[in-house]
């Protein structure tokens, strides 16, 4: 038995009965029960195709992510490991859709035309035209991340504010006076991207808590924009002693500059960061940071999707994590008197 019996049966196309049995393209709810008929009649079973068309669900979810012109960091990547590796533990699958840019028609698709059960939403700024558009789509969506008005969206995402205020106090406790916070890219801040936000809020609740002063500076998601970043800070703010980032990507780059510049971690330069625990660990010397548990975040976005999918007029859930910070090597007491700097000339 195959789709071009039963269409035959059902007096349709066989392009209708896939569409039917995929969820690609509506079809009309006479025609869906026609064919889900002549399927009871025949028990015919499509792997997971017959029990989608019953439930009127198409069993595939989107996930959407940044441009894909961008390359995901490492705590992207993680979050779209584990809503792929979650969505399969539950029999769903995961359509993966870029936008931003010249991404938008890619989004318009996913959910216009039926083709997904709902969407988990990455990298949401403050006003998301996107939230606006699933809202009024009436298509179930949950961010990792979250609006300002967020009251109306399910989303689940770290406490950036509370923990770059925690990271900078630590730099306070330790003698630091002058402190920079290294946000993310120019354009995301401008988009109103919320984490460079938030984090902006702690850290500026943090330098007056302790009379300390401060710089914040956005930065491209790469190794050679931090190490340009922290080469002009450096040349800027000489009394600079200590950074705090939520761009874990700059992070080699950064490095990078302290070390043109004769500064070694922790003893001349203290660095503190909000990131992925893998990351942290496996830098050198491992970082001071708020571990961002990005494959638990992935996997509770996906149960929160299905809440919503199967129970759409329940309450929306709002979940903030807010990891300790691990105190590893990346981080001292300042310095008393700074090691002169090597200059790209040799000179000290």
């Amino acid at each position: 038995m195959n789709i071009g019996e039963i269409a035959r049966r059902a007096g349709v196309s066989r392009s209708t009965v896939s569409y039917a049995l995929s969820g690609k393209r509506p079809v009309a709810t006479s025609t869906r029960r026609r064919i889900q008929d002549v399927i009871d009649e025949l028990g015919y079973r499509p792997n997971a195709a017959a029990r989608a068309l019953k439930e009127g669900r198409t069993r595939t979810i989107g996930l959407v992510i940044p441009p894909a012109g961008n390359r995901l960091t490492h705590m992207q990547l993680d979050f779209v490991a584990s809503v792929v590796d979650a969505a399969a533990r539950v029999d769903l699958d995961v359509l993966v859709s870029p936008s931003g840019r010249d991404h938008d028609r890619s989004f318009e698709r996913l959910i216009s035309v039926s083709r997904v059960d709902g969407v988990i939403l990455m990298e949401i700024s403050l006003e998301d035209s996107r939230v606006r558009r699933l809202q009024d789509a009436g298509l179930p969506f949950v961010g990792i991340g979250h609006t300002a008005g967020d009251q109306e969206m399910s989303w689940i995402d770290v406490d950036y504010a509370g923990l770059v205020r925690h990271c900078v106090r630590h730099l306070a406790d330790l003698g630091h006076r002058r402190v920079a916070l290294v946000t993310r890219s120019p354009e995301l801040v401008a988009a109103g991207y919320g984490p460079a936000h938030r984090a902006r809020e702690g850290f500026e609740k943090a330098l007056a808590e302790r009379g300390i002063d401060g710089v914040e500076v956005p930065c491209g998601d790469d190794a050679r924009s931090g190490r340009e970043c922290v080469t002009a800070l450096l040349e800027s703010h000489p009394d600079l002693t200590a950074v705090t980032t939520i761009n874990e990507a700059a992070l080699p780059g950064v490095q990078r500059a302290l070390a043109d510049a004769g500064l070694e971690v922790p003893y001349d330069f203290s660095l503190t960061a909000v990131a992925g625990r893998t990351w942290a660990e496996d830098f050198h010397p491992p970082l001071t940071a708020a571990d961002v548990p990005a494959l638990e975040m992935g996997e509770k976005a996906v149960s929160l999707l299905v809440e919503r999918i199967t129970t759409p007029d329940g309450p929306p859930r709002h979940i903030l994590l807010a990891p300790s910070i691990s105190l590893r090597s990346s981080t001292a007491a300042a310095p008393v008197g700074r090691r002169a700097r090597t200059h790209p000339n040799g000179v000290r």
